[in-house]
């Protein structure tokens, strides 16, 4: 399965361009967005990624949730701290959040954690 979100890191390299091109100024707005939100502030990128995470599984976007555990990672989260996160979405939500655990475990090992 991991095999799926490497294939997914992949096409989103591409799907970017494309995304550029067919809506310019929607993508330098969410860039300016992303760019003013996730900087140190009195939370660290760390814990911003790691809730933005959080949100993608608990909103099921997979892509959302394969692009910020890789940033987790890239920022210096561990495995541990993303399974932990995984775990509250879980309490929170319960089922629903429960089925995209495989989904996590599944990106962390796409990214070698």
């Amino acid at each position: 399965m991991s095999e799926e979100v490497k294939a997914f890191f992949e096409k989103w390299k591409t799907d970017q361009g494309k995304i550029a091109k067919a809506v310019p100024d929607a993508t330098k707005a969410f860039g300016a967005l992303h760019g003013a939100v996730i900087k140190d502030g009195a939370l660290s990128v760390k814990h911003k990624e790691l809730i933005a995470m959080a949100l993608g599984m608990a909103l099921r976007c997979e892509p959302c949730l394969n692009l910020h555990i890789k940033k987790c990672l890239e920022v210096g989260a561990t495995r541990e701290e993303i399974l932990d996160a995984t775990a509250v979405v879980v309490m929170m939500q319960g089922g629903p959040g429960y089925t995209h655990v495989p989904s996590v475990l599944d990106a962390l090992e796409a990214c070698g954690a």
